[in-house]
């Protein structure tokens, strides 16, 4: 199985650089030895939001912004005897958004 390598963010702008001169992605894969998908996956995310330095994204999104895990945290610390089912209906009822009792025990 191959090993994977991720690029940096110099490696990521001389690529995008390189096909906004014009050059082509076979190209570009050849000179700096990097597979075609690779190149090809980068310009397509690079043209979707115009950001090279985050053109990936790892892990699932979360579901609670950082407000409402503090939210959570300040309420928790002053009711501790409260349980994560009360906690999960008091933060829906202030903020609008459903949590599972699961995912507020997380937090």
């Amino acid at each position: 199985m191959a090993q994977r390598k991720h690029l940096d963010d110099i490696l990521r702008g001389r690529i995008i650089g390189r096909l906004e001169c014009g050059r082509t992605q076979l190209e570009v894969s050849e000179e700096l030895g990097i597979a075609q998908s690779v190149i090809s996956r980068l310009w397509q995310r690079f043209q979707d939001d115009g950001n090279v330095s985050r053109c990936y994204s790892t892990g699932r999104p979360r579901v609670t912004t950082p407000n409402e895990d503090q939210y959570l945290a300040v309420t928790a610390k002053r009711n501790r005897r409260s349980t994560a089912s009360d906690l999960s209906r008091q933060l829906s009822s202030a903020t609008g958004s459903t949590v599972s009792r699961q995912t507020v025990y997380r937090r």
